[in-house]
């Protein structure tokens, strides 16, 4: 008779885990692409830049940062539930103004509503995984 192991049954799960890694390669790719490409990204999508790059640099810092966060989720979950609530309110933010400024009609460009739908997706992923966590606690 064999029995689950309680690696297959966590919330830490591989399939967790490599959500994780998603997440945290979305954002650490978005923040390293706008933060040194910023310039030929916001050229292709036909945006003009702000008199101060140091707008896109912060907020491209921000989204990195936030992708190393779920890094730290993804190589230890238990211990780093604290960054999946920040998450949760990080994304729903992000789509919240861009879903606003779409429906004001002053969102910069549409790539940033497909952001924001990513976002949302990661959002639900962050709220399941909190569910299940707090139905399935781990163990130190």
């Amino acid at each position: 008779m064999t029995t689950a192991t309680t690696a297959n049954t966590t919330p830490a799960s591989t399939g967790w885990r490599t959500f994780f890694l998603v997440a945290a390669l979305y954002d650490i790719v978005l923040g390293v692409g706008f933060f040194f490409l910023f310039d030929p990204l916001f050229a292709a999508l036909g945006i003009a830049l702000p008199n101060n790059t140091s707008y896109i640099h912060l907020t491209a810092a921000f989204v990195f940062v936030q992708g190393l966060g779920y890094w730290l989720v993804y190589s230890d979950a238990p211990a780093n539930l604290g960054i999946v609530k920040l998450g949760i309110v990080y994304k729903t933010i992000f789509a919240g103004l861009a879903f606003f400024y779409l429906a004001i009609g002053q969102l910069i460009h549409p790539a940033f509503l497909i952001f924001a739908v990513a976002d949302l997706a990661f959002l639900a992923g962050f709220v399941m995984f909190l569910r299940e966590t707090s139905e399935h606690p781990v163990a130190a």
